[in-house]
């Protein structure tokens, strides 16, 4: 599959207003229509251009476009990179069938059809709703918070030029919400035409790495250190938490890897997640003669294998 230059198909360059953008539409519908030209590949020509005002005369996906052209040219051998996600709704509307537009449109925008060139004029059509990712800490799924969080949108300024304006949205995060649930801002999306409302904004959820915790859904994984005889006699030790210390109980004669389960003391909800505790037996260093003398008693007083099941 070639990428298209949209550009081109116009005759337009990459700086034009949306006004010339518009503009250059028109002259060619006039001169490439089917009803009217006698060009012998009108009927391509117009789905062409059809095509490429789909895109360009639409601020969102413009944008999106241009993004992706400063990798490629017109010609190139193209298949969407593995991060592109344009985020547009796969909604039909306006006069156009399943084949107006081509294999290279559809791997960026699917079956978008709501931009100026695919619905009629005066139809009021809902604004795209868009995607995006938020990073959260692990403690705000806990207690829930408020965070701030900054988003680029395509708008046109008072001279018919595309540009991109930051926006600063503040988002309410949940108590108990898990990584891959989404946050709804309704009404944050693309604009509506003719009156239409807006669509929303939709952000998936995403923890920031933590120094002590692995997360499988609502699940938590701790890795817990111990010293040999807490894990050969038993004991009693601390264990840290997202809602603070807690008492575990180490069965004697644990090994390296046990498992051990306290129950919802995971990401809460209904019902609430768990912290499952691997143990970890750390040695101490023979790094001293007491501690030298103290690990050779051990080898004279207690004979052990650990590689007996190996048959060495």
């Amino acid at each position: 599959m070639e990428f298209r230059d949209y550009y081109s198909v116009l005759g337009v360059p990459r700086d034009a207003t949306a006004e010339n953008i518009k503009r250059a539409k028109r002259k060619l519908a006039r001169k490439y229509h089917p009803d009217v030209s006698k060009e012998p590949d009108a009927d391509r020509r117009m789905r062409e251009i059809n095509e490429a005002y789909e895109v360009l005369g639409d601020t969102e996906k413009r944008t999106a476009y241009d993004r992706l052209g400063q990798r490629y040219h017109a010609g190139q051998e193209f298949t969407p990179p593995p991060e592109w996600n344009s985020g547009f709704d796969s909604g039909r509307a306006g006069n156009f069938s399943e084949t107006d537009f081509s294999d290279f449109f559809e791997s960026l925008f699917g079956s978008a059809r709501r931009g100026p060139a695919g619905g009629r004029r005066n139809d009021a059509v809902r604004g795209e709703d868009r995607h995006a990712r938020i990073e959260i800490d692990l403690e705000d799924a806990f207690h829930g918070a408020t965070r701030q969080i900054s988003l680029q949108a395509p708008e046109v300024d008072q001279n018919g030029r595309l540009q991109v304006r930051e926006r600063t949205l503040e988002v309410t995060i949940p108590r108990g919400i898990r990584a891959g649930q989404q946050i709804r801002l309704t009404g944050q999306g693309g604009a509506g035409q003719s009156g239409a409302p807006a669509g929303d904004i939709y952000l998936e959820v995403q923890f920031r790495p933590h120094r002590l915790y692995r997360v499988d859904s609502r699940d938590l994984y701790l890795t817990l250190p111990i010293a040999p005889w807490e894990a050969a006699l038993g004991a009693q030790v601390r264990v840290p938490t997202p809602d603070g210390p807690v008492d575990l109980r180490i069965p004697p004669n644990s090994k390296s890897g046990r498992k051990l389960r306290l129950k919802a003391r995971g990401i809460p909800g209904k019902p609430s997640g768990d912290l499952i505790v691997i143990l970890g037996i750390e040695l101490p260093e023979a790094n001293t003669e007491k501690s030298r003398e103290l690990y050779q008693s051990m080898a004279r007083e207690m004979p052990f294998n650990p590689r007996a099941h190996l048959g060495v």
